[in-house]
């Protein structure tokens, strides 16, 4: 997903390989990116480029006339077995097949509108209806659709817009005499109920405030750093010999308190499973739900009614407004690119697009900063002088004194020593270059330069033009000029730094079925980002921040108490709750080039060499800790008990597949044979698993889930309890982990009507998320709404039902 598909790797791989020697040599030791730019794109030839086509061209991402039809027709049948959802996203597939004003486009958006009514979205539905109504929707079937729109508009409370739709409708009626007999019966009953609804509403004194404000909907950082843009002033930016820049604490911080609040200088919307273009119908028209169909290309705010761009069916947008901003940002130069940059992965789309907003900065600083990067200075030529003094006379902006350059003390900020999320501080990012394998560097690079030989071919505006005054519009390109080199060069750079300095975006998204009594949730990468300022918190197996994300913005919190002069230190995906110290040292070594000596790292290379407590075997005599390598012996001095570690292995991987047999009959709703299998698991584990391993864990969690689909509430409570107590063990009592296990364990206390248990269960969840997540969270608002709603009740004298 963030490097190129495999086909791509293997080929340039195989032609690493094949690559004389010398040229070899030439690539590994080329001291610049520059020189390895150079030397790299003089080798992609025009068969590579053949090849890299057919394999874009399997990614079904322009529009196909043919298509809307099928996806329209699939969701039919979706909306006909009540659906409602998988209507939704199949019309929203035909609606990005579509081209503008046809009847094709305006049909799904009114098919659309249908289902969301059903959902209980009204006020996207009645967005959808002005959408068809926009795209030439069909005389003939109008009636229907101002039917939805006045039926929306009452439940809506808006009885005056409903009023005056219902009058127009009656007159479109009166006007219409070809309508059937039977059609015009069916409408006039319809719109006789939607006038009795009307009334009805007009005799309530209900109130509809026009925005209902959420608590602390306009939370922002306390006090905004003067040093650092989009961060607290409790944190001063330093550099440290060995560790380079990092965050340093400039006063005691308490858990909860926001560090950082920054909104991404770029993402991308992860694609998900793109699978490629394949022969037969079924395949080349996908109807599998990505984030792709569910999120906002550009603000990755979730929406059931995405507006597709005009040209192309892969983007996706929330609202016109966000489509228009993409267009006019960057999207203008990626939409013909779609399969290019599917191929290429996340890291080369993050580069192109991170070049191209590029474009609305300091571009005279942007290209010298480029051209010092550049070992042969043969490529800056006058013209591209010529062009960086144009740049600085139109933005009006001095970047030298008595001609030196200034030197920034620390790398990314300005002049005046302020590092703000901008191109700038991107730039500065380390690279690594020396760190990457010669023929990684050289993928990066021959894709990179594909990419810019199609830039050209497309011939699309170059990337150095676009400021700010003017937005980037598609023109006819000369031959490859020197700037384009210039920003390959930059590319490279950023796919390089991407290693090490791409965030994953992430959302909590609920999984299984949403009629659950009780919410699973787990945490999925819905896209990849650079956040400059984020990037430069240090890595810790045990942090002391833990991150969210809302959009395209990262919150930054303290998960613990930090003292001033402490660091502030995030997780870089390797954590000691999740994998031992050897897998974790391995992994950032591999991928962040450094050896992690944190505390975590320390405290476990001098313990003695036993698993960590959620992986370790028991004694099937005594109960005690097995200990050892190969063969396993009881950790009870009086035990005799031994067994070698690969039969135990097998059990484990023995229960794991019966675990998931279990998982699949709950899934179908086979609820009775679910809980036998899982009892008999949770017998099998306790034979020869410690009490606090995972999978014991998994398996209460599964009973709680059974339990409470069945309504027993009891048992529910008394399994998520168990499971509860291996997630404090392994992730500890302040965890996020912790925190969505109470939210669970507080649903069912707050179902099974035990408001002692389920008031007290709320508040140490509250506690848990709100450091972790802060007012605002999806979670902590159900949880207020829980506890409001238990402590209006009246006082109930019978016992709990729990």
């Amino acid at each position: 997903m963030d490097l190129p598909v495999d086909e791509w790797k293997s080929y340039l791989f195989q032609k690493w390989s094949l690559l004389p020697k010398s040229i070899q040599v030439t690539i590994s030791t080329a001291e610049t990116l520059s020189d390895v730019f150079l030397h790299t794109s003089s080798l992609l030839q025009s068969e590579d480029e053949m090849f890299l086509k057919r394999l874009s061209r399997g990614y079904l991402v322009g529009k196909d006339p043919n298509a809307p039809l099928f996806y329209r027709e699939k969701g039919n049948k979706k909306f006909q077995e009540k659906d409602y959802m998988g209507a939704t996203v199949l019309y929203s597939k035909g609606v990005s097949h579509s081209r503008p004003n046809t009847e094709d486009i305006s049909l799904c958006y009114a098919n659309r509108s249908a289902a969301l009514f059903h959902l209980g979205q009204y006020e996207t539905c009645l967005k959808d209806i002005i959408r068809a109504q926009m795209h030439r929707y069909p005389e003939r079937l109008q009636p229907k659709l101002m039917l939805r729109k006045a039926d929306c508009l009452v439940t809506l409370g808006r009885l005056q817009e409903a009023s005056e739709t219902i009058s127009d409708l009656e007159r479109n009626l009166a006007a219409n005499p070809t309508l059937a007999a039977s059609q015009f019966q069916i409408l006039q009953r319809t719109l006789s109920r939607l006038k009795m609804k009307v009334q009805e509403k007009e005799n309530l004194t209900e109130t509809f405030p026009e925005a209902l404000t959420k608590a602390f909907e306009d939370m922002d950082l306390r006090e905004e750093n003067e040093q650092i843009s989009s961060a607290s002033s409790s944190v001063s930016l330093c550099t440290d010999p060995l560790k380079g820049r990092c965050l340093i604490a400039t006063k005691d911080i308490l858990p909860g308190e926001l560090l950082v609040k920054e909104n991404a200088f770029v993402s991308v919307l992860n694609p998900g499973e793109m699978p490629p273009l394949c022969h037969g119908l079924e395949s080349k028209w996908d109807t599998r739900v990505t984030n792709g169909d569910l999120y906002c290309h550009r603000c990755l705010k979730h929406t059931l009614a995405p507006v597709p761009c005009d040209g192309c069916s892969y983007a996706k947008y929330c609202s016109q407004e966000c489509m228009q901003q993409a267009w006019d940002l960057y999207h203008s130069v990626e939409c013909s690119l779609g399969g290019l940059l599917l191929t290429l992965g996340v890291f080369c789309h993050v580069a192109l697009r991170s070049t191209l907003l590029a474009r609305f900065e300091d571009v005279d600083n942007v290209i010298r900063k480029l051209c010092g990067e550049i070992s042969n200075k043969d490529i800056c030529l006058p013209e591209s002088k010529n062009l960086m003094q144009t740049l600085s006379d139109d933005l009006g902006g001095e970047s030298e004194e008595n001609g030196e350059t200034v030197e920034t003390p620390i790398p990314g900020c300005d002049i005046n020593g302020k590092y703000e999320n901008n191109y700038n501080a991107v730039f500065n990012l380390l690279p690594h270059t020396e760190n990457h394998s010669p023929e990684h560097k050289f993928l990066c690079a021959l894709s990179v330069s594909a990419l810019c030989r199609q830039l050209e071919a497309a011939s699309l505006q170059t990337l150095t033009t676009g400021l700010k005054s003017s937005p980037p519009k598609a023109a006819v390109a000369p031959a490859l000029c020197q700037e384009l080199h210039i920003w390959g060069v930059a590319m490279l750079r950023h796919v390089l730094q991407l290693q090490c300095n791409a965030q994953a975006v992430t959302t909590i998204q609920q999984t299984g079925s949403n009629d659950n009594v009780v919410t699973n949730s787990r945490q999925v990468r819905l896209a990849t980002g650079i956040f400059p300022v984020v990037s430069l918190l240090n890595h810790s197996c045990s942090p002391n921040t833990s991150v969210s994300f809302r959009s395209t913005v990262a919150s930054i919190r303290a998960s613990e108490q930090i003292g001033k002069g402490q660091e502030i230190l995030h997780c870089y995906g390797p954590h000691e709750s999740r994998m031992g110290v050897a897998e974790r040292q391995q992994k950032l070594r591999s991928q962040y080039f450094f050896d992690c000596n944190c505390p975590a790292c320390q405290n476990e290379k001098h313990r003695p060499a036993a698993g960590p407590r959620w992986e370790a075997f028991c004694c099937n005599r005594c109960r005690a800790l097995m200990q050892g390598a190969d063969v396993l012996s009881c950790d009870n001095t009086s035990c005799t008990e031994a067994v070698s570690r690969d039969h135990l292995v097998a059990r484990l991987r023995d229960l794991q597949q019966q675990v998931g047999k279990a998982r699949k009959l709950l899934r179908n709703g086979k609820l009775e044979r679910a809980i036998q299998l899982l009892l008999g698991c949770q017998r099998e584990a306790e034979s020869f698993l410690s009490a606090e391993h995972s999978v014991v864990g998994e398996i209460e969690d599964d009973l709680a889930q059974a339990y409470a689909t069945l309504g027993d509430w009891q048992k529910a409570a008394t399994h998520l309890q168990k499971s509860l107590q291996v997630v404090k063990v392994r992730h500890g009592p302040s965890s996020v982990e912790m925190g969505h296990e109470l939210f669970k364990l507080a649903q069912i206390f707050f179902n099974g009507f035990a408001i002692p248990e389920a008031l007290s269960t709320i508040q140490e969840a509250e506690k848990v998320l709100l450091v972790h997540y802060g007012p605002r969270h999806d979670g902590i608002q159900e949880l207020q709404k829980m506890k409001s709603y238990l402590l209006d009740l009246p006082p109930i004298p019978a016992g709990p039902s729990v």
